[in-house]
């Protein structure tokens, strides 16, 4: 029983960890990206889920980047609107309560706050390696 309660306890530091280098991280100017969860998926071996918020200021944006090569992405606006274009699809506007899916290694040309004057959230669920940490690369 008690080596149970010791690996758990390391398990659970170990995900505070990683979920704490993603929590407030600044990934472009105007742009807060802020870990919601983190979980292996148990009956998918080798794979995890992990969701992020993503909060835009007024006319922020994300600068070109690609997402890791296993992720399928699930992206839902909870407010305000959002101008995203994938691969080679249409630029296109979402607004609160739509959303999209990415396939694995997309690139995202653009991902930026629709209005000039009023923020926009959005919720993005990766489905993933478990190994695969590099949630997004910048495209050079």
């Amino acid at each position: 029983m008690k080596f149970r309660t010791i690996i758990a306890a390391a398990c659970t530091a170990a995900l505070a960890i990683s979920i704490s280098s993603l929590v407030l991280a600044r990934d472009g100017e105007g742009q807060t990206v802020t870990m919601n969860f983190e979980a292996n998926i148990p009956n998918i071996p080798g794979k995890s889920l992990i969701s992020v918020e993503v909060d835009y200021a007024p006319g922020a944006a994300s600068a070109p980047h690609t997402h890791a090569k296993s992720a399928f992405i699930y992206a839902y606006v909870i407010s305000g609107s959002i101008e995203s274009k994938v691969n080679d699809g249409e630029m296109r506007i979402y607004r609160a309560g739509e959303s999209w899916s990415e396939p694995p290694g997309a690139t995202h040309s653009i991902s930026r706050n629709a209005s000039e004057t009023e923020p926009a959230k959005l919720l993005a669920v990766f489905v993933l390696d478990a190994n695969d940490r590099a949630l997004t690369t910048p495209v050079k």
